[in-house]
């Protein structure tokens, strides 16, 4: 025979067996709260109880449903907000993916050749320039002199060699050229682009840029008005 007592404390039902109340003179101990209690006077309707436990679990229900229960609450506005947060995070996702993208699309297309048409085409949409790689710390002049013409007064003939140490090909690099007097003040300056010093011997390479481990050799003549230049420096940009 099953009885069940109620808590007078915290009100939580419980089984009961007639033994277990006879043996410690009908107290029991709440497995919730720990009040001890009579559990004979306690005891409540097996059936009756059930039915209040029910009730107490569909009116919580019905409060958190209702309109008297905090927003936050209802059920069917956590799974709509939930729903809202979850699109807005993938939207700012693809968002921050196409900013990465868009940032690293020359070592994107330099890593992996095939997706550089699709790169392409975004940055015809999106009115940005694929160009390749352009990395100056993995470019430098390996030599370089400069000579009188001895046809031309005032004229003088750079002879360099730029070399690309990178694995890959980066663009052709822009050099600028300071002639200096005796005191190695500057008297002219100039700087010369791709197509100032390729445009002689190899203008058409140009787009394919310099390939990796291989070398330029550079040719130009400079024309300068003014002190007579006897030194100079020269060094390699990326404007």
């Amino acid at each position: 025979m099953n009885l069940v007592a109620r808590c007078p404390t915290c009100g939580t039902t419980f089984r009961v067996q007639p033994h277990q109340l006879a043996a410690k003179g009908g107290k029991v101990r709440c497995g919730k709260c720990a009040a001890v209690f009579d559990g004979v006077s306690a005891l409540v309707d097996a059936e009756a109880a059930r039915r209040l436990a029910e009730d107490a679990t569909a009116r919580s229900d019905d409060a958190l449903a209702g309109d008297s229960a905090p927003e936050f609450l209802r059920p069917a506005r956590v799974q709509r907000f939930a729903f809202l947060w979850g699109f807005l995070a993938l939207l700012g996702l693809a968002a921050l993916l196409g900013q990465m993208f868009l940032h690293f699309r020359t070592e994107i297309a330099t890593q992996w050749p095939d997706v550089k048409p699709y790169l392409a085409l975004g940055c015809e949409l999106l009115d940005c320039e694929l160009h390749l790689p352009r990395r100056p710390d993995l470019m430098s002049i390996e030599s370089s002199d400069i000579q009188p013409d001895p046809a031309r007064m005032n004229v003088v003939v750079l002879n360099t060699v730029v070399r690309n140490r990178a694995p890959f090909a980066q663009d052709y690099p822009a050099l600028e050229v300071t002639l200096t007097d005796e005191r190695d003040y500057a008297v002219a300056r100039r700087v010369l682009r791709p197509a100032d010093y390729l445009r002689f011997g190899g203008a058409e390479r140009i787009p394919q840029g310099l390939a990796g481990g291989s070398e330029a050799v550079v040719r130009v003549y400079l024309e300068h008005a003014g002190p007579r230049a006897v030194g100079y420096r020269v060094y390699l940009f990326y404007p």
